[in-house]
């Protein structure tokens, strides 16, 4: 067990808190004016030990890394595009809200409850991934893969989970063919 904050909380519940599905459910891209939009659901494991955590002040960081290659018959494939789509989740105690901040244009939403900010985390809909331009004829594949992992907590929990990597989880690629 551990004191955090004047509470105990049950050691099991830190090293179970990612248990759960992490899975890139469908994505699929559409092309608006020469620009290739990524649409993708995503399930993110949910759970009373993130819930938990949050409410201690941990924040977690959930990543949607995209790939696209260009695939080649002799030789390893060609790597056109490498973006991912960072956010962090944290908890708001004074307004008891979960805030969702999109970490590189500081765009925040909040919800009233876990689930629909993991609700709203595992929406992605059109997210420019790519320019027509950047396409030269070939065969290309789009690899879609979700991440979870712990961010930013108080320095009294910083100092006691300092050995423990089981707060970082990433799904499998989910990866499909564009039609020529």
């Amino acid at each position: 067990m551990l004191a955090v904050g004047g509470a105990w909380l049950p050691g099991p519940t830190l090293a179970d808190a990612l248990d759960g599905v992490l899975e890139v459910r469908s994505a699929y891209v559409n092309i608006d004016h020469g620009v290739f939009l990524l649409h993708a659901r995503i399930e993110y494991p949910e759970g009373v030990a993130i819930r938990n955590a949050l409410r201690e002040g941990i924040t977690l960081d959930f990543d949607v890394d995209v790939r696209v290659d260009r695939e080649r018959r002799l030789w390893f494939n060609a790597n056109i595009v490498d973006l991912t789509l960072h956010r962090e989740l944290s908890y708001h105690a004074v307004s008891d809200r979960y805030v969702v901040r999109d970490v590189r244009s500081g765009d925040q939403d909040t919800f009233a409850t876990l689930d629909e900010a993991l609700a709203s985390l595992g929406r992605v809909d059109a997210w420019p991934i790519l320019v027509e331009p950047q396409l030269d004829g070939g065969n290309y594949t789009i690899s879609v893969r979700a991440g979870v992992r712990r961010g930013s907590m108080p320095a009294s929990l910083r100092a006691l989970m300092f050995w423990t990597n089981d707060w970082a989880r990433q799904s499998e690629w989910y990866t499909w063919t564009l039609p020529a």
